[in-house]
Order: structure tokens, then sequence, then C-alpha cells
């Protein structure tokens, strides 16, 4: 059987800590060993986290004695890390039956691919799954699916494709391309992906793996509230370190790289026409200016004419207009 070594970063999640460690020991067909990696957490975790290492030898405890934060924490576990395959599996997150199953058979048969991920379900923070996320959509697609390096990464686009509690890495592909970026503490897995599919194919399990839990001190969702534009500047600097650190192919990909640049700019207009719409004109402006930044040929696209649009009609009429026009007939 393949091991696979899964980290568990934890902060304040002891409430969530034995579900997800469980999760992960009920796994079969492959080896498991798992890291707790308590980063200095003010609740009971460090209670949960010696009785579920006391009560199975597969699994062990590490407690910081200060706060290192989640970046160093994550490069902490890859460092540890030393069997087939790793994952990284957020404390609130939890596997669902058969998931590290479904990826060592992928990866035994297909040494090419570098990292596998799958489909999640979500829930809310008391257990309730409300929807389901399946990257690449059901339709004609097959259980299984093996992309180029290219290919997963014009899929992707510049955001995140990938439901990271599904991602599995072979562990030495990821010892190979290094740990998380300290300078994208919010799109450092969008960036991990991109630079491992750099270097590897990338598979793809059109299955259910995991659930991902979403709450109100949910990290991601306190950042994209707080401030669009910093969300779509680190995703830029990704983008550019991927290009910079990813493998030589990728560097000299120079359609590639527009093609990422166009994408992000297009995404960064359908953000300025939300802000546009909630009245706040002087974000809207920014974010279009960014836009405009890092790919000049979004000028020519539909968004961009969109907002324009907008701008000259003014967001009261806007609305007025829009409102109007989804009127039912009669």
């Amino acid at each position: 059987m393949q091991r696979v070594d899964v980290v568990i970063p934890c902060y304040n999640y002891a409430h969530f800590l034995k579900e997800c460690v469980e999760s992960v020991l009920s796994q079969v067909g492959v080896d498991v060993r798992v890291l707790i990696l308590d980063d200095a957490s003010p609740d009971h975790t460090p209670d949960v986290g010696m009785a579920l290492a006391s009560g199975d030898k597969r699994v062990t405890y590490r407690r910081h004695k200060a706060n290192k934060g989640h970046i160093a924490t994550y490069n902490e576990g890859i460092e540890w890390a030393g069997g087939d395959l790793f994952l990284l599996l957020s404390a609130d997150d939890y596997l669902l039956p058969g998931a590290l199953g479904r990826v060592s058979e992928l990866m035994s048969s297909r040494p090419d691919v570098g990292f596998t991920f799958g489909n999640a379900l979500v829930a809310e923070q008391h257990g309730v799954i409300t929807e389901r996320v399946n990257p690449l959509g059901d339709a004609n697609v097959s259980r299984t699916q093996v992309l180029s390096g290219a290919q997963f990464i014009r899929l992707s686009g510049a955001t995140n494709l990938v439901p990271t509690p599904t991602a599995v890495v072979r562990t030495a592909l990821q010892k190979q391309v290094g740990g998380y970026n300290a300078e994208l503490p919010h799109a450092g897995d969008m960036e991990m992906w991109l630079r491992l599919a750099s270097h590897a194919e990338v598979g793809y399990i059109n299955e259910d793996q995991a659930v991902y839990r979403k709450h109100a001190s949910n990290m991601s969702r306190q950042y994209y509230g707080e401030n669009i534009l910093s969300d779509l500047r680190q995703r830029k600097k990704a983008v550019d370190v991927v290009f910079r650190e990813g493998a030589d192919s990728l560097k000299k990909d120079e359609g590639l790289q527009r093609f990422l640049a166009r994408d992000l700019g297009k995404q960064s207009l359908q953000q300025a026409g939300l802000a546009f719409n909630n009245f706040d004109l002087a974000t809207a402006k920014a974010i279009q200016r960014f836009a405009l930044e890092v790919s000049p040929d979004v000028r020519k696209s539909l968004p961009w004419i969109k907002l324009v649009c907008k701008q000259m009609i003014g967001p009261k009429y806007w609305i007025a207009l829009n409102s109007i026009a989804r009127r039912p007939a009669g």
C-alpha cells in the first residue's frame, strides 16, 4: 500500500479536530500517518490532540510555543512528510470514505501525475451540507481524468480551481518544488497548484472526496469580504511567482502568460462591476485601473464595455434599468 502522510494544521479548531483525524484514520487501501500541528491554539486543542495521539500510534501531535502562522505551519508539515503521497487537511475539514484509496489507485497507475484533486461538499459550521463543488462539471467527465499541466493551468486561469482538502500531492514532487510562499498568504494554494502543474500532469477524480466547512471564522471568507482589490493583487503576484519560479517550459510559454493575464483582467472587471452595483464607485474605478494594468487587452472585452456603459448611465439608473429588464412580461 502507498503511504499517505496527512498534515492537519490546527488553530482554535479543537471542536472539529477529532472528526477530521478520524476521517483520515478510517481510510482504506492506504497506509496513513497523521501529524497534528497545533499553532499555539488558546482553546483545548492540546487535550484533543494528545488524546488522539495516545489512542492511535499513527497520530503524532506537535504544538508550537508561539503562533507561527499558517504558511510556516504548512511548510513545517511538508518538511515532516516522507511517505509516497502528501495531503494538507485543515482541522475544520474532513475526508469522505474511500477518498485516499481512489487517489492512490490513480497515482499508482500514473507515475506522471504530480497531484490529484476531486469534488468537494460544502458544509455550514454545524455540519449541514449546503452545496457541491465539482470543478470540471459532471457532463461528459469520466470518473477519473488526467490533464497535462498546461491544460490544468488554462482550466484554472487566475483563480483557485482546486478544492484544497481534496488535493493530494506526490511527496517527492512537493519536496522538489518547495513549500508555500510567505509573500502569498491569501493566494498560496492557487500558486502551489499552478507551480506543481508546471512540473507534472494533474489527476482529477469525479467523485466527492472531502467536505470543506464554511463558517464565520473561516480565513478566506474574512479576507475576501474585506478587500477585493487586495485579493486580486495577490492573484497577480501568484501568477508572477509561478512564471518566475515554475518549470523552464512554463517560463518560455508567453502565450500562456498572456492568457492568465487576460483571465485575471476579466475577473477583475467582473468584481469592478459588482462594486459599481453596490455604489462603491471608488473601488470599482480602482479595480478597473488594476485590470488595465494587468492586461491592456481587456479594453476590447465584453466586461469592459459593460462596465463603461454602467459608468456612463450611473449606478442609480443602471439598477433601475436592470429591475425593469428583469420584470416578468405582463
